[in-house]
C-alpha cells in the first residue's frame, strides 16, 4: 500500500522531489520507493524527460486502477481523518489566471499565513481542456475561474461576481467614453486558451464590431502595453482594473455598452469532495471572497 501511495504521488507530481514533498518524505526515501516499484513490476514506470518524470505505457495502464484504489482509501478509510490547519505542512495547489493571482491571491496568502502557518501554496495556469484531468489526478486541489471552465462533472461554488470596466492609458484625456469612440479604438482582448471564448465576448454578442488589435492569454501585460500605446483599450473585470489603477498603471472608465456579470467560481473533483483538507480549503476560499465582497 505504501508503494501505491508513492506511485500515486509520482503520477500527480511527475517529479521525485515534489512527490516526496507532497508525502512528507525525503527525496532518498521516495527514490527508494520508486526502485522497489520498478523491481516489483519489472518496468521502469517513470522515465526522466527534461525536468519531468513521464510514465511508461505500463504505468499509464496502471494509473486508472491506482487512482481508483487511492480514491477508495480516501473515501472509506480516511474519512475520519481530520485536517488540522495549525499543524499541517500540506502544499495546496490552485489553478488560476494571472488576474486571480494579482487580485485575489494576496488576500488568500494573508489569511492562510494566519490560520495555517505551515501550509504552502502552488499556483498554475492550465488550458481549460486540461483542468478536469488535473483535478481528477490531484495535481491541483481547486480551479478558480469563470466561464472558461465548462465541465458538468465537477463540483462548483460561486465565489464572486465581477462587473466589467474598460482601461486606457493614463494619458487618455477623457474620463467618459461614448460607444462610437469605444468602437473606433483598437482593442486588446484576453483569450485564455485556443478553445476558450474571449473574456469580453459580450461585446460581439451585442452585435457590435470592433477592431481587435491584440489577442493575448495574459491580463498582466495589458497595463504596460497601454502605457506605450494610448490608442489601445481593453475591457476587463472591474476589480482587475481597480488593481491596475491603484498602481497608477492605467485609467479605469465605464464601458459604454451593457455588460453582464461574470461569475467567478471554485471547482473541485468528486474524488476529493469528502477529503478533509480539500473541504477546509474550499471553506477558506469562500470566507476570503465573502470578506472581499463585503
Amino acid at each position: 500500500m505504501n508503494l501505491l501511495v508513492a506511485f500515486d504521488a509520482l503520477l500527480r507530481e511527475r517529479n521525485v522531489s515534489r512527490a516526496a514533498e507532497h508525502l512528507g518524505l525525503t527525496q532518498s526515501a521516495m527514490s527508494h520507493a520508486l526502485r522497489r516499484l520498478r523491481q516489483f513490476y519489472e518496468d521502469p514506470l517513470f522515465v526522466r524527460i527534461g525536468d519531468s518524470m513521464k510514465p511508461t505505457p505500463f504505468a499509464e495502464e496502471m494509473a486508472s486502477s491506482v487512482l481508483e484504489i487511492m480514491s477508495a482509501v480516501q473515501r472509506n478509510l480516511m474519512a475520519q481523518s481530520n485536517f488540522n490547519p495549525l499543524t499541517s505542512t500540506r502544499v495546496f495547489s490552485l489553478c488560476m489566471t494571472d488576474m486571480g493571482e494579482l487580485v485575489f491571491l494576496p488576500r488568500l496568502i494573508e489569511e492562510l499565513q494566519q490560520v495555517a502557518p505551515n501550509c504552502r501554496l502552488r499556483t498554475s495556469q492550465l488550458p481549460a481542456e486540461n483542468i478536469l484531468n488535473a483535478l481528477e489526478r490531484g495535481e491541483i486541489d481547486l480551479a478558480i475561474g469563470s466561464h472558461y471552465i465548462q465541465e458538468s462533472s465537477l463540483f462548483q461554488q460561486e465565489l464572486f461576481r465581477h462587473s466589467f470596466s474598460s482601461i486606457v492609458s493614463r494619458c487618455f484625456e477623457q474620463d467618459q467614453m461614448d460607444v462610437e469612440t469605444f468602437l473606433s479604438m483598437k482593442h486588446i482582448s484576453v483569450v485564455l486558451s485556443d478553445k476558450s471564448t474571449r473574456y469580453d465576448q459580450f461585446i460581439e454578442d451585442l452585435g457590435l464590431r470592433r477592431d481587435i488589435y491584440l489577442t493575448t492569454p495574459h491580463f498582466i501585460t495589458i497595463p504596460m502595453i497601454l502605457e506605450k500605446n494610448p490608442g489601445l483599450i481593453a475591457t476587463v473585470p472591474t476589480e482587475l482594473g481597480k488593481t491596475f489603477e491603484r498602481y497608477s498603471a492605467v485609467k479605469v472608465i465605464n464601458t459604454p455598452v451593457p455588460s453582464p456579470a461574470l461569475h467567478l467560481r471554485q471547482y473541485w473533483h468528486p474524488r476529493y469532495h469528502h477529503e478533509s483538507g480539500n473541504i477546509w480549503l474550499r471553506q477558506l476560499m469562500k470566507q476570503v471572497f465573502d470578506r472581499f465582497m463585503s
